[in-house]
């Protein structure tokens, strides 16, 4: 009976300690005591239970010998007797001591479980890594960071911290940029005077992260809300990084129709390859904003969405880019918001498939009234909209020699959209007639047309080394009147017509595992060398930036990252 204890209070302990070992240190130390004490009491129960050994034969004794204790058998010997009645009672104390340990290992357990163990009903954590990569955008509100998750005793609820340390290293072979984020719009002119300096050096840390998400079970399904932000506010130059909000905001439904609201990832963000620096790249979109959003289950794997963001009108005009929170000749902006951006998202998931489709509807607006502009007072309206697609396809469908191997094609076309895709417009949604002689018989708003192409492929050497090379190209049309801007002036230098951008990287993670569906865990652990090569040309080339400027920029950057997940 003892050793049966013993082996259940063991069988306890062990579950315990394995439960443990995923989440206290304190508590598994506490098991691993009982352990030991419980492997001693199985090793004396052993001891206790083998037969007595039997008394050497001897010689008759006189009839006065010593009487045999109450209640031993008739003949048994005394040394025997002693023998089984010392067994007997370290038996029972071993069973007594059993029963407590199990009682201690059961308590244990207890203490892990309620914070460790699901709330049924909620889903687990995400897994560690990127195994499909999405993109900001095509995973918008889900972090691919498994977190430090724990449940809230009592409730129904868990809370999760999640994050990266991240440190980027980088040198420029082209123009000196001076920032750790450089957009392509942006980049500097041949024969600038940052392109004769030549590019430097540089290192950053501020794009670490930090997170924490909660998720509880009510009765109108899931509700789960998220805190995030980075050190990326100040700027690129200082060792001093400020704090920022990246997201913020509450989620709640079934899988089948959920309801955010709050700041977060836009609908129309796609970041579609996998790169290590972390700008807004060609053709990439990571805008944040406050929105209200509805997201439902249309059909196994098909996904919709549809969200009221908060609009921002940028145009250009002979004064410059103008913003409704700049000032125009001293006075008040004239670049007005007047509705929501409406944006709407279908995407499909399957088999390693990804296919997206997005639309963008925005009311642009200029007034006049109040303002410095030199004219009379008038309101003009232009409607902006965009349509982008994708398709992500697993290469193991043409042959299981690519493995987890991606390739990913994705356009776009709109007017109007330039804030959302600042890599190639520089968040120039219009230009405006303002500040040329023939606004005086009318201001103009005119959308800027804008679209774009993008190609990438991943590979994965092995699940521990993979590999992106992408290609992205995209232009824009401008009014006729755009030419009569100063050449060389802000508003000139602006109006980029054309930009190409390529990339190459090798990331190694250490960590990774091949999944049994042939998909790729990548772990908590990345460490990567990038080159990425930049083009951009003005709408009028030379013409735009006066002399001693060639009208078009270049720029060579090798990069170095290291991002470690919790």
């Amino acid at each position: 009976m003892a050793l049966l204890l013993a082996g259940l209070a063991g069988i306890s302990a062990g579950r315990a300690q394995g439960d443990d070992a995923l989440t206290n240190a304190e508590l598994r130390r506490q098991l691993e005591v009982l352990q030991r004490r419980l492997d001693r009491l199985e090793a004396r129960d052993r001891r206790n239970a083998a037969p007595p050994r039997q008394a050497p034969a001897r010689a008759a004794v006189p009839a006065s010998r010593p009487v045999a204790p109450l209640g031993a058998p008739p003949g048994a010997p005394l040394g025997a007797q002693a023998e089984a009645e010392a067994a007997a009672r370290e038996a029972r104390a071993a069973a007594a001591e059993a029963r407590a340990a199990r009682r201690e290992a059961e308590a244990a357990q207890a203490k892990v479980t309620a914070v460790t163990a699901p709330v049924p009903g909620l889903a687990p954590p995400d897994p560690v890594g990127r195994q499909d990569f999405m993109g900001e955008g095509g995973d918008a509100l889900r972090s691919d960071l498994p977190g430090i998750a724990f449940r809230v005793p009592g409730v129904d609820s868990q809370v999760r911290l999640y994050g990266f340390a991240k440190v980027t290293g980088w040198q420029d072979f082209g123009g000196r940029n001076q920032s750790d984020a450089p957009a392509p719009s942006l980049i500097p002119l041949r024969g600038s005077a940052a392109d004769r300096q030549g590019g430097d050096f540089g290192m950053s840390g501020r794009f670490s992260r930090i997170g924490v998400d909660t998720r509880s079970l009510t009765g109108w399904g899931t509700l789960e809300t998220r805190l995030e932000g980075d050190f990326g506010g100040g700027s690129a130059l200082e060792n001093n990084a400020v704090f920022r909000l990246r997201q913020a905001w509450a989620e709640i439904g079934p899988e089948q129709l959920k309801v955010l609201a709050g700041f977060t990832n836009s609908l129309w963000n796609e970041g579609l390859f996998e790169t290590i620096i972390d700008a807004t790249n060609l053709n990439q979109s990571f805008v944040r904003q406050v929105q209200l959003r509805v997201t439902g289950r249309l059909a196994p794997g098909l996904t919709g969405q549809a969200s009221l963001e908060a609009p921002d009108t940028n145009f250009v005009s002979a004064d410059g880019v103008v913003a409704p929170t700049a000032r125009l000749q001293g006075g008040a902006s004239p670049a007005f918001n007047h509705m929501p951006d409406i944006l709407g998202r279908l995407t499909y998931r399957d088999a390693g498939w990804e296919l997206g489709l997005r639309g963008l509807l925005r009311g642009l607006q200029v007034r006049t009234a109040g303002t410095n502009a030199g004219v009379a007072s008038q309101t003009v309206d232009a409607t902006g909209w965009g349509l982008a697609g994708h398709v992500r396809m697993p290469m193991r469908i043409l042959s299981p020699w690519f493995g987890p191997d991606e390739f990913v094609l994705g356009g776009y076309y709109g007017e109007g959209i330039g804030r959302y895709f600042f890599g190639s417009s520089g968040g120039i949604d219009a230009a405006s007639n303002l500040g040329l002689p023939g606004a005086q018989a009318g201001v103009s708003l005119n959308p800027i047309p804008t679209w774009g192409v993008t190609a990438a492929y991943r590979r994965f050497w092995a699940p521990q080394w993979r590999s992106n090379f992408s290609w992205s190209w995209s232009r824009q049309d401008f009014p006729a009147y755009a030419r009569l801007y100063v050449p060389g002036s802000a508003a000139a230098t602006a109006l980029n017509r054309e930009l190409l951008q390529a990339f190459a990287n090798l990331i190694w993670s250490p960590f990774a595992e091949a999944g049994a569906d042939g998909r790729v865990n990548t772990g908590w652990l990345d460490i990567g060398l990038e080159y990425l090569f930049t083009r951009r040309d003005l709408y009028g080339g030379s013409e735009a930036t006066g002399p001693g400027q060639a009208g078009h920029g270049t720029a060579s950057r090798l990069l170095f990252g290291a991002v470690a997940r919790f």
